[in-house]
């Protein structure tokens, strides 16, 4: 086998590949003896006729195909390797002449990767932000741990306030029928939360322990339900039982009851610390964000329309996935926030883009500085990624096909490359509300693939706190934390 390379404009290339006669009459030789039951030539009983016989009577072309598919991916696949090209496409083959006199002939044309032009990545200057950890800090922490830790109380003397705790029954009716969805028994209401629908939770203020009620209610014109929407109801149901909120006292008491800690002070100091390591976590984040956006921005590379398709389908097939644990379709969700699926395609490219651009700069640097991943790294990575993912190690290799297993190792380059960049960059402290803290550059230090695309978005579309569907809230809220 013979293979020319011919480079084109885009980072197309084009292998012209020849296999000699000997080796094409050897596959059209496999290729008769895998067909021959097929032949049906006079004379001879089917199958029986021999490779000559059956040539003539069909002609030679009878058995290019299987002999084509025989030759063609391993020619192709050690045209590839010997003059090292990374494809990124499909292969396209055309064949251009083929005989059992001249051999096969045919070209195969790819994307491939594309070289990157790196600028000088050794010593950038980066933002690294500060934030401070004030005491108003440590107070609003306090004070959520001390609103986890509130208490329901039974109260009898007094009719529902907002802020209250309702226990109801009830049961929605549309012109006089009750509707599906629309029943409750026992419910603990949050006045206030805005779990139910607009009206409902504010005609509950001033009822009673044992008191009955009907509220007319009607529903929101953009409601979930078609049967619903923008429809009046009523709602009958009871006060079952009316609680407050009761907030522990800051004192060591308390400080002994929630932590490890003998007194308040000491709590707080831990809170402090434990405020202060998430800020440095915070600050060293967004510093290595900012030292590979510095990088790949400074880099050049033409990148493949391809890979830039590729990257988007593979972002939708991941949000897909992520819908469908929530338990709900992609072009479900898409319908209900008013788009469609080419929309929310073009929204992913730029992001897309910026991912398969960190992905080749992070990947040249690698191959420059020689980095890679020995067997314990490889080995701590799947540990790693079982505790992730709730697995036993063993088990996570065990799954890990072959080209699974690259995946890992190239984990741990991208990881080492990321960390010798920061390591070599220089930080140029700025202020907090100078900086993006989300840290979502549209890239993921990962091979440049992100694989968390919530894209600030709610996928709980159940429309109410318990997936039933009932008719009578709309989002549940939380009622001891903030």
């Amino acid at each position: 086998m013979a293979a020319a390379i011919e480079k084109k404009d885009n980072n197309i290339v084009v292998l012209t590949i020849d296999i000699p006669p000997e080796e094409f009459s050897e596959a059209l030789k496999r290729s008769f003896i895998k067909n021959s039951s097929r032949f049906n030539v006079p004379g001879f009983r089917r199958g029986k006729a021999p490779m000559a016989i059956v040539t003539k009577y069909y002609g030679e072309g009878v058995l290019y195909d299987d002999a084509i598919d025989l030759l063609a991916t391993p020619a192709y696949a050690e045209a590839v390797k010997e003059h090292e090209l990374d494809p990124v496409s499909r292969p396209d083959m055309d064949i251009i002449s083929i005989s059992r006199e001249e051999g096969l002939r045919f070209t195969v044309t790819i994307t491939v990767k594309p070289e990157v032009k790196l600028a000088e990545y050794r010593g950038v200057e980066a933002g690294k932000p500060e934030f401070p950890v004030t005491e108003e800090d440590v107070e609003r922490d306090l004070k959520r741990v001390i609103e986890r830790n509130a208490r329901l109380i039974p109260i009898e003397d007094r009719a529902v306030m907002d802020g209250d705790t309702v226990n109801i029954d009830y049961e929605g009716f549309l012109n006089d029928v009750p509707f599906e969805g629309g029943k409750g028994e026992g419910y603990d209401l949050k006045i206030g939360s805005k779990t139910f629908i607009p009206g409902f939770e504010e005609q509950l203020i001033g009822k009673e322990t044992g008191e009955e009620f009907a509220l007319d209610i009607t529903f929101p014109e953009d409601y979930n339900s078609e049967e619903l929407k923008g429809k009046a109801v009523v709602f009958k149901g009871k006060v079952n039982g009316i609680k407050v909120r009761e907030l522990p006292v800051a004192d060591d008491d308390f400080a002994r009851d929630v932590s490890e800690f003998d007194t308040l002070a000491e709590y707080r100091d831990s809170l402090r610390a434990k405020l202060e390591e998430g800020a440095q976590h915070r600050a060293d984040a967004s510093f290595e964000d900012n030292v590979v956006r510095a990088v790949v921005e400074a880099a050049e590379v033409d990148i493949p329309a391809i890979m830039i398709e590729n990257e988007v389908e593979r972002m939708v097939d991941e949000q897909r996935n992520q819908m469908r644990y929530q338990g709900i379709e992609l072009e479900q969700y898409l319908q209900y926030v008013g788009q469609d699926l080419n929309a929310f395609r073009e929204q992913l490219r730029e992001s897309a883009e910026t991912r398969v651009k960190t992905s080749l700069v992070l990947e040249a640097i690698s191959k420059a500085e020689k980095v890679e991943a020995t067997e314990e790294e490889i080995t701590a990575e799947i540990e790693r990624m079982a505790t992730m993912y709730g697995m036993k190690a063993e088990d996570l290799t065990e799954r890990l096909a072959d080209s699974e297993s690259g995946f890992v190792s190239e984990a741990v380059i991208t990881r080492k490359t990321v960390e010798l960049l920061k390591e070599n960059a220089k930080a140029i402290p700025v202020a907090a509300h100078d900086h993006d803290h989300d840290h979502d550059h549209g890239h993921d230090h990962d091979h440049g693939h992100d694989h968390d695309h919530d894209h600030g978005h709610d996928h709980d579309h159940e429309h109410g706190h318990d997936h039933d569907h009932e008719h009578g809230h709309e989002h549940e809220a939380d009622s001891d934390d903030n």
